[in-house]
């Protein structure tokens, strides 16, 4: 988020991050959010944020998978990502295996029962005449207007700041009505192959939701075999999710302590 120091001090803490696990990742997921506002028009993106591309193009061309979803502050990519800096851009919920375990993983807006006016905002924003007219805009005009709406946006979101008990959250409704079509268990992948496996939203048990956009760090226990795993507000406690293959840690992206999702 824009303006100044504390910006740059976030980014550099990414930085840091992904150039700690360059030697070992597998795969690194942004689940959303990224950027408090990004637009691309044909010729156009918003500057800064050369130290996050040069991290994520590092990654990318030793061989580690970079897979970015769009959230809803930052909605509007095209291709500048993908071919400037490798990316894969995933639009929707994203399932895959890796060492046997199944992930269902976004930035989660727009998931769940509810949220119809947001849903239909949503439809409004990605629409081709939106996004036409909004191109016309000067980008000093439109990126500017865009951050100061968004900041707003993000000083009203008050009902955010505690959960709302599973009846009314979006999300762990939406990982229960997964939970409760997906009931069969797929022997096919094993828990020696640690490559990612992207499958089509089969009817395999999810053994973890994880997402962003709820701005609360929670662990949920969906039946006997799924969690929900939310990473919580980066703003404020910024916590980065890591499976060794094995259990899912919550690492503390500051003092670099983690512990185990149980």
């Amino acid at each position: 988020m824009p303006p100044g120091d504390e910006s740059i001090d976030r980014e550099k803490v990414i930085v840091s991050i992904l150039k700690k696990i360059s030697s070992d990742a597998r795969a690194v997921f942004f689940v959303g959010d990224i950027f408090d506002f990004w637009f691309e028009y044909k010729e156009v993106v918003p500057k800064g944020y050369f130290r996050l591309f040069t991290a994520i193009t590092e990654l990318t061309h030793s061989g580690v998978s970079v897979y970015l979803f769009p959230g809803n502050h930052d909605l509007w990519y095209r291709d500048y990502l993908v071919n400037q800096c490798g990316v894969v851009l995933i639009s929707g919920p994203m399932e895959f295996y890796f060492a046997g375990s199944k992930f269902h993983v976004h930035h989660g807006d727009g998931l769940g029962p509810g949220d119809k006016k947001y849903k239909l905002l949503k439809r409004v924003f990605l629409s081709k005449i939106s996004v036409f007219f909004f191109k016309w805009l000067h980008p000093d005009i439109g990126i500017s207007l865009a951050r100061y709406l968004s900041s707003k946006s993000r000083l009203s979101q008050k009902d955010q700041e505690q959960y709302l008990g599973d009846d009314k959250e979006f999300l762990t409704q939406y990982c229960k009505d997964i939970s409760a079509k997906k009931t069969s268990i797929s022997t096919h992948y094993s828990k020696n192959d640690l490559t990612i496996q992207l499958v089509e939203n089969n009817n395999d048990v999810v053994n973890y939701f994880v997402f962003g956009h709820r701005h609360l760090l929670l662990t949920i226990n969906i039946g006997d075999s799924s969690k929900y795993i939310n990473l919580g507000h980066w703003l404020k406690n910024p916590r980065y999710g890591v499976f060794d293959g094995k259990e899912f840690l919550l690492v503390d992206a500051k003092e670099e302590s983690s512990h185990r999702v149980r």
